[in-house]
């Protein structure tokens, strides 16, 4: 990606930018899951301005990783002698505290990159580090950004840490996943040709993360795009699951399970479900679990409408790993796999509760487009098991408005406009009777429809859909 230019981040290079302009030491911690573009971030703002960088060697042994440290040391100092292997942490900030004194700049840049893989339990690094930090650099005028992507791990051991580096840390960066909108500036930058239905194809598929969206190329559809890099024998998404979790998780076997479990059930499962299906036992360890994915954004939390807390649902909401698991796992690496498969009512499917997803995420883009983005909001989504007499109803978004009003939201992900059909129209009617009679509600219900490329007017949606809302929105 060296050669794209940065898209989008805006908030993110402000943040950046300003430690630049600050007058006083700065400590930046950014997390964010692997591939979404944290180091291309920081080399793109602070460029040759970086005095010093270091990336953590994965899996890398004490002695490993300061011999790297040596080197790059070595390599910023242009130093033409054998560099010196410290024989620990203490040693090395040492001397990184005197490489940068003999560097007679205006702002000293340290960017630590993969902090995790350094600050190993017995490592002695967090130690040093916060030595370094507390006794030199807090009287220099010095920017240090430390970057991982185990969020976990960065928001327990640095943004929250509880020994030296409390309350030390002056700006904190999630850095999250493109969203529509960026993906199609980057896709423009790239001078990649997609109209939104195919740009929403691809990222379905393989999410917001920059670096699998690099791998587009230009002049294939996104059928053939998804199918080269995903089901092709060489295809980069091809077992890119395994080294994902196993590169963010210690001991990602359980991390696994939960997302496998999660996989089964459109609507998400409770924390008593997913222990059930994933055979973990319970206890601690599994709150745990479900905390890292959800910091790693792999999963999200949710408790339905007018449920309690303990009633929450916890969704697979991770593009690439949920079509991994639909898809690729268990297809074979022939050509045009994907090509057969998205023709296949499997496919229909996973589609919609695919773009369901990705509306959610878009939500904010989804009250500006109704105009009521300075409105209080809550979303939820809304479930009622069926019975002999009546069949279950299942709402996926609810959006609950501080004005009296509320939002059922219905999602279509369809290959032109949407045509209700009678049937159709009638259980949209029951669902909003079902959904007024369970809540009890006294607030005015607005059906919503969000879909491709619109509905198409007919009787059966005059007088019923209140909003008719395109992909476009959502842009």
């Amino acid at each position: 990606m060296k050669d794209i230019p940065l898209v989008g981040r805006e908030e993110e290079k402000k943040v950046l930018l300003n430690t630049l302009k600050s007058n006083k030491p700065e400590l930046v911690a950014i997390y964010g899951r692997r591939r979404v573009g944290k180091t291309f971030l920081v080399r793109n703002i602070y460029k040759s301005k970086l005095n010093f960088e270091i990336t953590g060697i994965q899996n890398g042994t004490l002695k490993e990783q300061l011999q790297n440290f040596s080197y790059r040391l070595s390599e910023y100092s242009n130093s033409r002698t054998t560099p010196i292997i410290p024989s620990n942490w203490i040693e090395a900030f040492h001397l990184l505290s005197k490489h940068l004194t003999r560097k007679k700049v205006k702002k000293h840049v340290v960017f630590i990159d993969e902090l995790p893989w350094i600050a190993t339990p017995r490592s002695g690094f967090l130690k040093a580090f916060d030595n370094f930090w507390n006794s030199w650099a807090t009287k220099k005028n010095i920017v240090v950004v430390i970057c991982g992507s185990a969020a976990s791990w960065m928001i327990k051991k640095v943004i929250h840490n509880k020994g030296g580096l409390h309350n030390r840390v002056t700006q904190v960066i999630n850095l999250h996943p493109f969203t529509l909108a960026e993906t199609e500036a980057f896709f423009n930058k790239k001078k990649i040709s997609l109209n939104r239905y195919q740009i929403l194809q691809i990222y379905m598929s393989i999410g917001g993360i920059p670096l699998y969206l690099d791998m587009i190329e230009a002049g294939k559809s996104a059928s053939q795009n998804i199918d080269s890099l995903c089901f092709s024998s060489k295809g980069f998404l091809r077992d890119e699951f395994t080294k994902l979790y196993s590169s963010l998780f210690t001991n990602p076997a359980s991390h696994v399970k939960v997302i496998r479990a999660l996989s089964s059930k459109w609507k998400g499962l409770t924390r008593d479900e997913i222990i059930r299906q994933s055979k973990l036992s319970d206890g601690g360890s599994v709150n745990r679990i479900l905390d890292e994915l959800i910091y790693s954004g792999f999963i999200s939390a949710y408790v339905p409408f007018d449920k309690k807390k303990k009633d929450k649902l916890y969704r697979l909401t991770d593009e690439y790993s949920l079509f991994y698991l639909k898809f690729i796992e268990d297809s074979p690496s022939t050509k045009n796999t994907w090509v057969k498969l998205s023709q296949s009512q499997k496919w229909k499917a996973w589609s919609g509760y695919a773009f369901e997803s990705i509306c959610i995420k878009h939500g904010d883009l989804i009250k500006q487009a109704l105009g009521i983005e300075a409105v209080y909001t809550e979303f939820s989504s809304f479930l009622i098991k069926g019975n002999k007499s009546k069949k279950g109803v299942q709402i996926d978004l609810i959006i609950d408005r501080n004005d009296n009003s509320i939002n059922i939201c219905e999602m279509k992900f369809y290959n032109g406009k949407f045509g209700l059909t009678k049937k159709y129209a009638a259980e949209l009617r029951q669902k909003q009777i079902r959904f007024q009679e369970k809540s009890k509600t006294n607030k005015q219900l607005f059906l919503t429809m969000i879909s491709s490329f619109g509905i198409e007017h007919n009787k059966n949606s005059i007088g019923l859909i209140d909003h008719d809302l395109t992909s476009d929105i959502l842009f």
